[in-house]
């Protein structure tokens, strides 16, 4: 067995073994653009605040090997889940401040995070830089092996909670997460008794629905569809504005009444806030172009993401829009995590 299945991304006693980012000499990343302080990246990282196989980690690896060899002589992804990815936040604050660290973090660590929580940890407007933007993709409602097969819709599902408050355990991939909150919602509204369990990201939510330990789960369609094609889960519903291109036989919330439960998730990457603006930029720009690459498009589709990127500037508009939609959502839900 190959011991690094990511032949493009350098493993952390690698890393380590080269002693981090040593200067390499002048490299410019694109003529007439800015370049990283002129100088190649011996080696990058990349935090993420999920966990191995979970879809922030599969986007972290897709973009470190885009990069490597045009942006870093190397890249890892360092994962650090838990905590709502506050604990990757907190790495990146304490990570040097020379551009080698970067953050592969799900929206919600600078949209519902500081709405959800009473201590957030960090504020992201302050402690967070935007660099670029990476992919998008709707969420997916599924129900496993502790529901029966004659439930096969949101309603159906809503009414069975009801009835079997004691079953009515759903996961996410974190408290806070989009997922959470998407679930939070979609319940509450049911008027259903649920219970909310959190894991440390998409598979192993995944591994407990398929062996009947929660009824629930709203996750990335990637992460749900191997599982559907084998006939251990149903998908009941996505979450974009229209079907799914990759389930385009399962309704969306929006078909089920929901209309403003229209919820994408995205993945972006950020920098501490100490960094030089030239050197975000830079690193914005070598991001650009790596997810401009068609192997990355193709790589993002098979998985049902959208690659998109995005300026820093781009980005951090797109998190105050988002914020705002959120507010009186999260208000009205009443929902606080101390």
């Amino acid at each position: 067995m190959n011991p690094n299945p990511h032949p493009h991304c350098t493993t952390r006693r690698q890393f380590i073994a080269h002693g981090g980012a040593s200067t390499l000499g002048f490299l410019a990343l694109a003529a007439g653009q800015p370049s990283w302080a002129q100088t190649p990246i011996a080696a990058l990282q990349i935090l993420c605040g999920a966990a191995a196989g979970s879809t922030p980690d599969i986007v972290a690896r897709r973009v470190a090997e885009q990069l490597t060899g045009q942006h870093a002589q190397r890249a890892i992804v360092d994962n650090r889940p838990g905590a709502a990815g506050r604990i990757a936040v907190h790495a990146l604050k304490m990570a040097p401040t020379d551009g080698s660290t970067m953050l592969l973090a799900a929206g919600s660590i600078s949209t519902l995070v500081p709405l959800l929580f009473t201590t957030p940890g960090y504020d992201p407007d302050v402690d967070l830089q935007p660099v670029s933007l990476a992919a998008e993709l709707p969420l997916a409602l599924a129900v496993g092996a502790a529901v029966p097969d004659s439930v096969g819709n949101v309603r159906e599902l809503l009414e069975w909670m009801r009835r079997n408050p004691a079953l009515a355990n759903v996961g996410s991939p974190g408290v806070g997460s989009l997922p959470h909150l998407l679930e939070t919602i979609l319940f509450r509204r049911g008027d259903v008794a649920w219970q909310h369990i959190a894991y440390s990201g998409g598979a192993p939510a995944v591994v407990a629905l398929l062996g009947g330990q929660i009824a629930a789960v709203a996750l990335p369609e990637a992460v749900l569809s191997p599982h559907r094609a084998s006939g251990r889960l149903r998908v009941l519903a996505t979450s974009g504005a229209r079907r799914s291109r990759f389930m385009a036989d399962v309704p969306n919330l929006v078909e089920m009444g929901y209309a403003d439960l229209i919820v994408l998730e995205w993945f972006a990457l950020y920098m501490a806030a100490q960094v030089p603006g030239a050197t975000v930029d830079a690193a914005s720009l070598a991001v650009r172009q790596a997810i401009a690459r068609p192997e990355l498009t193709a790589a993002f589709a098979a998985l049902g993401m959208v690659a998109v990127s995005s300026t820093p500037a781009e980005l951090k508009t797109r998190i105050a829009a988002e914020r705002r939609t959120w507010e009186p959502i999260v208000r009205a839900a009443q929902i606080r995590i101390e």
